[in-house]
């Protein structure tokens, strides 16, 4: 992958993409601190963001995995899709042994957690910027196992087992919502939904609908814990 070239002063301009207007703020001046980088535009949603891209035409885009009407993941598929040469990080929140294979195998090229120094941000963005690929040691070393002598290690959690739509689904139930409503959000018919949450179950080993919500709910909780 060639570098983008840098325009405005030789500063690669970069959208960002998150939900938390506080988080995109702090983000956005750390960015411009580097002589390097500079913010061209945010966005707090999946549509908002692929009418920025259009409209701005950005060196790089930053995503969190949730947004308030879609998946991250899902943008990250259909940017990978339509405009496959620009590169995207991932700065979320969310447990990167879940999250970041999802991530990469969607088509972003960096998967940074929130809670790493603003050093590392910085770095990731110049890395990815460059045409590498940014990971902590811990992804890179599970990514590679699969690889090794055609093994795959057993995942961590029965998580990990989830489809990324699944995982989707099995958080929405987490943070509450109806099947209807959930399929509202996804744009996807409550039987559609219904035919993800009984896949859920099987892989999970959940007996029931009641089983399957407090272990979502659970799951929410724990996630909304560690986000401190």
């Amino acid at each position: 992958m060639s570098t983008p070239k840098a325009g405005h002063g030789g500063r690669h301009r970069i959208l960002i993409v998150d939900d938390h207007p506080i988080f995109r703020h702090g983000l956005a001046q750390l960015i411009g601190q580097a002589d390097d980088l500079m913010v061209c535009g945010e966005a707090e949603d999946y549509h908002g963001a692929m009418k920025a891209i259009e409209a701005l035409d950005p060196d790089m885009v930053i995503v969190d995995i949730t947004l308030k009407d879609m998946s991250g993941i899902d943008l990250i598929k259909e940017v990978h899709k339509t405009r496959r040469g620009l590169p995207m990080l991932v700065i979320s929140m969310h447990d990167e042994s879940l999250y970041a294979e999802r991530a990469f195998r969607a088509g972003a090229r960096g998967y940074v957690m929130k809670q790493e120094a603003s050093e590392s941000v910085v770095q990731a963005i110049r890395h990815v910027l460059s045409g590498g690929i940014y990971a902590s040691t811990r992804v890179t070393e599970n990514i590679l196992a699969r690889f090794v002598e055609g093994t795959r290690e057993p995942a961590e959690s029965p998580l990990q087992t989830l489809t990324d739509r699944e995982i989707e689904v099995f958080q929405l139930i987490g943070e509450g919502m109806s099947i209807s409503e959930i399929g509202q959000r996804l744009h996807l018919s409550v039987k559609t939904i219904g035919t993800y949450r009984e896949r859920i179950k099987e892989k999970l080993g959940l007996k029931n609908a009641t089983e399957l919500l407090r272990h979502a709910l659970n799951w929410v909780e724990k996630e909304r814990q560690s986000k401190g």
